[in-house]
């Protein structure tokens, strides 16, 4: 099975956020056909700089990266008011039982909904000490039904240019292994987003490949151009506390290329403010200063350090 093993080191333009600092302090961006997660709190600021990080691809590849939701306790995640209030984006919802067959996806000048929802709201985290044995099994059940749907999602998007996917939503955990969310996210990593396009077009066409061959053939990509974003949410609020403890991702955390966490500051006059750290970020130079950021209505605002 081919699976790329990192970006092309000849290929250097990043993925920009669009927000000066922030994208100045990262070294331009994220790399190019890497995975990056945003760790923090609720409230951090981690969907809304999702968000943003989506919708500047429309100004960088011309076309908006897509979101995928995977949260499950009923909460909303605001991904339309910020998509809509800070980026001027309205992204559609993908209907999250709509399963997309080989003429929906081969239809390229239809374009698809970029908010895809696959869980439905259970109001708990679905890992398997939160859920009784009766609900992890649904929720496994629920898992194997919608994995093939996701192919088919970040296939179709991927053919018609989208270089961007935002995961959000995971909810912390001690143990990987015991979270529906991990699993889901490991399958859509190793199985569709690093693989060449052929590769990920057998994810989503099984048994029916050989007849799609020639279109799959036609619409080739480069999986090396295309990131990924997760954001997991800490139980921790203070950025002291968040670099201190382990945040309890298992191979997330250790596949990820970048890794950034949001968290609340306290001055030496004692009031309360905001930062980003960069814990992590293999290949190349990058500021390991905290940067402090406020939130506004018109989203995360980061401020350089003179």
């Amino acid at each position: 099975m081919s699976c790329p093993t990192g970006p092309d080191p000849a290929v250097l333009p990043r993925l920009r956020f669009g927000l000066g600092a922030l994208d100045l302090h990262l070294g331009g961006g994220l790399l190019l056909g890497t995975l990056t997660v945003i760790a923090g709190t609720t409230g951090a600021g981690k969907t809304q700089l999702g968000v943003r990080w989506a919708a500047h691809g429309r100004a960088q590849e011309g076309r908006a990266g897509a979101i995928i939701d995977v949260t499950s306790r009923g909460d909303s995640q605001n991904h339309e008011l910020y998509a809509q209030s800070q980026c001027d984006w309205s992204p559609d919802s993908h209907p999250p039982d709509r399963s997309l067959d080989a003429d929906a996806l081969w239809n390229l000048h239809e374009p698809l909904p970029p908010l895809y929802r696959p869980f439905a709201k259970s109001g708990r985290r679905p890992t398997r000490p939160d859920l009784d044995p009766d609900a992890w099994l649904s929720w496994q059940r629920d898992l194997a039904r919608v994995l093939r749907q996701t192919a088919a999602f970040c296939y179709g998007h991927s053919v018609r240019g989208v270089r961007r996917f935002v995961i959000d939503g995971f909810e912390p955990t001690r143990n990987a292994s015991e979270s529906a969310q991990f699993d889901y996210f490991d399958y859509l990593y190793e199985r569709v987003l690093r693989q060449d396009h052929d590769w990920a077009a057998r994810e989503v066409f099984r048994e029916a490949y050989r007849s799609q061959e020639p279109r799959v053939a036609a619409h080739p990509y480069d999986p090396r151009r295309i990131g990924a974003l997760v954001l997991y949410t800490s139980p921790h609020a203070m950025l002291d506390d968040l670099l201190a403890a382990p945040l309890g991702g298992g191979d997330l955390l250790a596949t990820a290329n970048t890794v950034i966490l949001m968290g609340r500051t306290r001055r030496d006059d004692g009031a309360l403010g905001r930062a980003l750290v960069v814990l992590k970020h293999r290949g190349s130079a990058c500021s390991e200063e905290p940067l402090p950021y406020t939130l506004t209505h018109s989203g995360p605002v980061f401020h350089l350090r003179d």
